[in-house]
């Protein structure tokens, strides 16, 4: 097999290259600003959870004494406008976004709600709306429903034989939606294409530009779901004429569980997009208490309700951490990250009866591989009771392994494969029985 990434590095069975690497890396001194309890885990599930910062912990705490418990009410003197800030903050760092077209807020679930429906309503003499199968459920379901609320049709590509209303089978690799597996879909009847910039099963990374020029071509507008792509890639909004986009902050991004989410609008569209849910925040002249709506033309004009303040002091002490690190240098580590889990995968796991189910080429993956096997929910969690390695299992049949570039070190990669290999191969999963608990 071929490993560009890993040409000239060293082998990638060997511990010691795991080690050199570790010595050259840029960012091995982040993974001290982090709360690890116990050095021995190898935690490869940073896609779906990050690490905590320590620096989140003294944040927070401050928050609580020396503003809420001190100034009380008189905080909303500047938490209020907190959400452009923190978003501006997130958009450097991790978006390639301008100043005033990000805000921090809400969750992924209602401001991909928000979104969808503001630009449907954009394009009123349109009734098709296009989503993958392989999406993330919450944005599928949300779809379905907007669909069905105001009568549109449903198109869903059945990139990995699931299905779905209105489902179009095409012949995917690895889940990926291409430029030219969606161009037989699209018409001047399309008012949205929603799709993620990395998939959240396969890792599958489609052309944020090359898709969003095709739709515009046709007069639709996309919006790009960056939950697993957000502090692992370089995204380019601003270069790649990105309309809309949506995405969280509790898995690279590191801000915690249920930490506030983001919503990004590219500054052309603000004023002409009309949003469903009609908040406070988003009134022009808000302490005015107006009787009627009147949507604020910036991107304030997208926000529903009060910030989140402790969410965004988590956000803060995590986005200032990848603004200082460089997104860069970030993905950089992600792709030689996974591409030397890919080199242990094919010597060690494809020999066990596992498949790859994530893009080779570097530039068609995000932070994470997913590996398949008959056996992988058994497996994934053997990996937890019995190797002291943390992955996570996505239906049916997938177990997926990220690299969080800033926490994660090489030899915790390596030493998480050589524990799979030896977990498999002493048959730990015929041990496990389901425990009943739905998160896994």
């Amino acid at each position: 097999m071929n490993y560009p990434l890993l040409e000239g590095l060293g082998d990638p069975l060997n511990r010691d290259t795991a080690l050199a690497l570790d010595k050259a890396d840029e960012l091995a001194s982040f993974r001290a600003e982090f709360f690890i309890k116990d050095d021995s885990i190898c935690y490869l599930d940073g896609n779906s959870l990050g690490r905590l910062p320590l620096k989140t912990i003294e944040r927070v705490s401050s928050f609580l004494t020396d503003e809420w418990g001190t100034e009380l009410v008189d905080g909303w003197s500047h938490w209020i406008d907190e959400a452009q800030p923190a978003g501006d903050l997130l958009a450097r760092a991790t978006l390639g976004a301008k100043a005033g077209q990000v805000l921090v807020c809400d969750t992924t679930s209602v401001n991909f709600y928000q979104l969808c429906v503001a630009a449907i309503k954009s394009r009123p003499d349109r009734k098709t709306v296009i989503i993958d199968s392989a999406n993330f459920p919450t944005d599928r379901y949300v779809i379905q429903g907007i669909a069905k609320q105001f009568g549109l049709k449903l198109v869903t590509i059945d990139n990995d034989g699931s299905g779905g209303p209105g489902a179009v089978k095409i012949g995917s690799e690895n889940e990926l939606v291409t430029p030219e597996l969606l161009a037989p879909l699209l018409s001047d009847d399309v008012a949205l294409v929603t799709l993620q910039a990395v998939n959240y099963r396969s890792g599958a990374r489609p052309n944020i530009k090359a898709i969003t020029d095709l739709v515009r071509s046709f007069g639709g507008l996309v919006v790009w779901d960056a939950s697993h792509a957000g502090g692992s890639v370089e995204l380019n909004f601003d270069a790649n004429g990105v309309d809309l986009a949506i995405g969280c902050t509790y898995k690279y991004g590191n801000a915690g569980p249920g930490s506030p989410a983001w919503l990004y609008v590219r500054k052309e569209l603000q004023s002409e997009l009309q949003v469903p849910i009609q908040g406070w925040f988003a009134q022009d002249d808000q302490f005015a208490m107006g009787p009627v709506f009147d949507k604020n033309n910036a991107i304030r004009g997208f926000q529903i309700a009060s910030p989140s303040i402790i969410g965004i002091r988590a956000v803060q002490v995590s986005y200032e951490m990848i603004e200082r690190a460089g997104i860069t240098k970030i993905a950089n580590k992600a792709a030689l990250g996974t591409e030397l889990m890919i080199a242990l995968f094919d010597a060690w796991l494809a020999p066990l009866g596992f498949t790859l189910l994530t893009p080779r080429n570097a530039s068609l993956r995000g932070g994470h591989i997913t590996i398949g096997h008959p056996e992988a929910k058994r497996i994934a969690a053997a990996l937890r009771q019995f190797a002291k390695v943390i992955p996570d299992y996505r239906m049916p049949n997938s177990i997926r392994l990220a690299i969080s570039p800033l926490p994660t070190s090489f030899v915790e990669v390596y030493d998480g494969f050589a524990r799979i290999k030896e977990s498999v191969e002493r048959k730990d999963f015929e041990k496990i029985q389901d425990s009943g608990n739905r998160v896994t």
